[in-house]
């Protein structure tokens, strides 16, 4: 990165200025005191499956070495008695990871959409590696208990036909339907689109991106009161922005990123109202990788899956981000695939060559297969699809949360999670989120509003006039040791920083607050004496 001066660091994305701050401090003083609450990395795993996930790969590895060479191994194919070897391999090593698998195999619930011992010699090709994967949309023995896991944690457990396309996390699912919209004129440049926001900030800079320069309705939410406790919504009066018929398609992150609130049922229900009185071709992208943080939450795609294509990433409830996993879900009967039926002559023609290589019937390629395809240029739509080990370990986390011991996981994750807001909140004099709609992975302040609550108006004042969230943050970073993010970019006030409550130990967070009354207590100081 070029050298930033105090000029150009008001220019850097949050996560340019984070990156350039972190470098800095660490150039300094090796940041041994640092405390970086700008990432949204979690500092949490989720042991049981991942050993699970090893031990299967240790027994696929020995059932290669029947009739083989030294060094060379064979390849996981079907024979006789597997399933005793498999039973014995997990008796011989006992521990959470074998005592999981065995809740699997022995379970009486069809998880696992296979006969087991069908499924456990796919699961053992498919961890190894050995084979291109094949379907390259989602392999057969892991679809199932993915849909499952799905259906349970943001479906509401509806009987929704759907289908999913296993990807590289959500980024890659983001990107993927993005041009799959644009490559069959589902979208066109210049087109009219929703966001609603704030969001994730890459959705506020793909739509302006040369390829796509999107007219951009802005649906805002805001700080409101529900059950007496504080909550970012959306006003009725913004959600009814989507009776525009000339708006093609919404985006939105549910729960949101950085106010971390999931969207409440008033508002679901309006949404509703609106595509089905109003805007019935409305085309609706919901990213829900942090619906597993809130109690009881239900996708977009539960409540209008005709319309709805959802994102989910298991990045952040498994604290697997380095795994890149994720899947794409949109229902067997969709509006993406009536539309595409719907397409002037000329354009279906265009699709016809594009998709030829495909099929032999290229107008029949579902919109789902469409992405597949189109994730690989189309020409490379045989060696599509997400790695096999991969798909293995998205199973295992699946499976994981159906159990037991899964919804105590679930339960860990956002006790931790709400625990650190907690003590952030109360060292800052902060009242807590209202906790049914709060998945307190991360948390939005208005810095602005907080400085004049807790130290008057005037200072505020001047704080504003003489200061900007990127210098604040900046020798927050330099003198306090502690980053955070600013969240403009977001879609959020110009004096809204977000705090992740994912990555630093719990006890830290009280430190964080007293850091940032630091630092305000500090410049107030120097406001005060300039004054006299």
């Amino acid at each position: 990165m070029p050298i930033a001066t105090d000029k150009n660091l008001e220019e850097l994305s949050p996560f340019e200025l984070s990156l350039f701050l972190e470098k800095k401090i660490h150039d300094n003083n090796n940041g041994k005191n640092l405390l970086n609450a700008g990432r949204g990395n979690p500092n949490w795993t989720a042991p049981t499956p991942r050993e699970a996930f090893f031990l299967l790969g240790q027994f696929a590895t020995q059932e290669t070495l029947h009739d083989s060479g030294e060094l060379t191994a064979g390849m996981i194919t079907a024979t006789v008695d597997r399933s005793h070897r498999f039973e014995e391999f997990l008796q011989q090593h006992p521990g959470k990871g074998a005592d999981f698998l065995k809740q699997i195999w022995f379970s009486d619930n069809n998880y696992l959409g296979l006969a087991k011992d069908d499924w456990l010699t796919e699961m053992l090709d498919h961890i190894i590696g050995d084979n291109y994967p094949n379907p390259v949309r989602c392999l057969i023995a892991c679809e199932g208990p993915i849909k499952a896991y799905l259906n349970q944690e943001l479906f509401a457990d509806s009987d929704i036909p759907f289908d999913i396309f296993a990807v590289e996390g959500g980024t890659a699912g983001i990107c993927y339907i993005f041009d799959t919209l644009m490559n069959n004129f589902l979208l066109h440049r210049g087109d009219k689109i929703a966001l609603m926001l704030p969001t994730f900030a890459p959705y506020l800079e793909i739509p302006e991106l040369p390829q796509y320069e999107f007219d951009v309705v802005k649906i805002l939410a805001q700080q409101t009161v529900l059950d007496g406790k504080s909550s970012y919504q959306f006003p009725d009066g913004e959600i009814n922005k989507l009776r525009d018929k000339t708006i093609k398609a919404v985006f939105v992150v549910n729960p949101s990123n950085p106010t971390a609130n999931a969207i409440c049922q008033s508002t679901i229900d309006l949404i509703k109202e609106i595509v089905t009185t109003d805007h019935k071709d409305l085309m609706i992208l919901t990213d829900d990788v942090y619906g597993t943080f809130v109690p009881d939450f239900t996708s977009l795609f539960a409540e209008l899956p005709y319309n709805t294509a959802c994102i989910y990433s298991y990045s952040k409830y498994f604290g697997a981000t380095g795994w890149r996993i994720g899947t794409i879900a949109v229902a067997k009967s969709s509006i993406f695939d009536r539309l595409i039926t719907e397409l002037p002559a000329s354009d279906k023609t265009k699709l016809i060559a594009r998709y030829a290589s495909v099929s032999s019937d290229p107008s029949s390629i579902s919109f789902i297969d469409r992405i597949v395809a189109d994730s690989r240029d189309v020409a490379l739509n045989h060696a599509a699809g997400l790695s096999s080990p991969q798909q293995v370990m998205m199973v295992l986390f699946s499976l994981y949360s159906l159990l037991d011991e899964g919804q105590a996981y679930k339960e860990e994750v956002m006790a931790i999670c709400h625990e650190r807001e907690k003590l952030l909140f109360h060292t800052l004099g902060l009242d807590e989120p209202l906790a049914s709609l709060d998945t307190a992975y991360y948390c939005e302040i208005n810095f602005e509003d907080w400085v004049q609550k807790r130290y008057g108006k005037e200072f505020a004042d001047y704080l504003k006039k003489s200061w900007t969230v990127t210098k604040i943050l900046t020798i927050l970073a330099e003198k306090e040791q502690l980053m955070l993010l600013k969240a403009n970019a977001f879609g959020s006030g110009e004096w809204a920083v977000r705090v992740s409550l994912a990555n630093l130990s719990t006890k830290q967070y009280a430190e964080v607050g007293r850091r940032i009354i630091h630092l305000t207590e500090s410049i107030r100081n120097e406001w005060l004496n300039e004054t006299k």
